[in-house]
C-alpha cells in the first residue's frame, strides 16, 4: 500500500527570529487549540511576531501569539492572545528546561504550520545576538550575494 504523504502548509513564520537570535536547537510541538482557533489558523490568520514560549511548572505555553478571531463564530469566539499549551514529550520538555536554566537561552516560535491536518509549532532554543553579531551576519550574507553575482556573470 502507498504511504500517506505528509502535507505541510506553513501558516505563519517569525522572520525576525533568525535576525535577532542564533538558533541552537529546533523542536516540533503540537498545540492545544479551541475549535475557533484551528479554523482561524487554517484560514492563515496567525501572527508570531511578538510571541515567545514560557515554561510554567513542567509545561510549556505559547504566549503572545495572535490568532485572529474566527468571524462566523460571532461572540462565541476566543481571546486572540490567550496562552496556548504546547504538546511535547516529557523528555523533550526536560531537555528544554535544563537548557533554559542556563544563562542567555530563550525559547521562541519560528513557524506555525499544518501537518496532516494538525497545527504544529516549530520552536527553537536560541541565544540573543548582540548588535555586532547582527552586523557580521549581514556582511557575510552580502559577501555571499556578491560572490554569487560574479559567478553568475562569468557563466553567462
Amino acid at each position: 500500500m502507498n504511504k500517506p504523504t505528509s502535507d505541510v502548509k506553513v501558516v505563519a513564520t517569525n522572520r525576525k527570529a533568525t535576525h535577532d537570535y542564533s538558533i541552537e536547537d529546533r523542536f516540533e510541538a503540537g498545540v492545544a487549540l479551541l475549535g475557533t482557533e484551528i479554523k482561524s489558523i487554517r484560514a492563515g490568520q496567525a501572527n508570531l511576531r511578538e510571541g515567545y514560549v514560557q515554561p510554567r511548572g513542567s509545561e510549556l505555553f505559547l504566549v503572545n501569539v495572535h490568532v485572529s478571531p474566527y468571524d462566523p463564530a460571532g461572540r462565541e469566539g476566543h481571546d486572540p492572545l490567550r496562552p496556548r499549551k504546547l504538546l511535547l514529550h516529557r523528555k523533550e520538555i526536560a531537555r528544554i528546561l535544563t537548557k533554559l536554566s542556563e544563562k542567555g537561552y530563550t525559547l521562541i516560535p519560528l513557524r506555525i504550520y499544518l501537518k496532516n491536518g494538525r497545527a504544529k509549532v516549530e520552536i527553537a532554543l536560541a541565544r540573543g545576538k548582540r548588535q555586532y553579531d547582527k552586523r557580521q551576519s549581514i556582511a557575510a550574507r552580502d559577501a555571499a550575494r556578491q560572490i554569487d553575482r560574479t559567478l553568475k556573470g562569468k557563466n553567462e
